[in-house]
């Protein structure tokens, strides 16, 4: 009895303690803000594989090499092919058979998009988001002229870059269907 005894009144103290903290975590302290919309449509820049997200613009692979010789070769190196700070862009088609399998421009990206997306976002590095859409889409064409994906005198803009045929575009396998009644159920996909 004594032992139910001394387990009880642990047990009441710290029932006590949650009763207590629980009401601390719901009042609203009114910090912060609702987003307005504009400020939604500034943060809402990604660009999907379909491209309706691209904005006006066009630039061919000629462009490309000499906005690439100014504001990307110190990292990348003159072509493409590696420099002393940023990664190989230019190592063409088949690098994931390779041991280890390297992701390329050439070989890993399903969508050119995502190429045009990364270099609008994130190049030159510490100058992030300085490339008007035109020396976008002028160095996303070189890389892929580079890469062997397009030809020199193609141009791409908001219409031709989602077509652009990536080596990879196959290469994932699309998500299993949401599991539905009848279905076969994959082994250890599903919870």
């Amino acid at each position: 009895m004594r032992c139910f005894l001394n387990c009880r009144v642990p047990v009441m103290a710290l029932a006590l303690l949650c009763g207590i903290a629980a009401p601390a975590q719901t009042p609203t302290y009114r910090l912060g803000r609702s987003p307005s919309d504009e400020e939604v449509r500034a943060w809402d820049i990604a660009i999907g594989p379909a491209g309706k997200e691209l904005p006006p613009g066009s630039g061919s692979a000629k462009e490309g090499a000499k906005v690439f010789a100014q504001r990307c070769a110190a990292c990348h190196g003159p072509t493409g092919e590696g420099g002393a700070l940023g990664p190989r862009l230019v190592e063409g088609k088949g690098t994931m058979t390779a041991a280890p399998p390297r992701k390329t421009l050439g070989s890993f990206w399903p969508f050119a998009t995502t190429i045009w997306d990364y270099i609008n976002r994130a190049m030159p590095r510490g100058q992030e988001g300085s490339l008007q859409p035109d020396e976008v889409y002028a160095v996303t064409a070189y890389l892929l002229y580079r890469n062997g994906i397009i030809q020199e005198s193609d141009v791409l803009d908001a219409k031709s870059l989602p077509k652009v045929p990536m080596p990879n575009r196959n290469g994932f396998i699309p998500p299993e269907p949401a599991w539905k009644p009848g279905m076969r159920r994959t082994p250890g996909f599903y919870p």
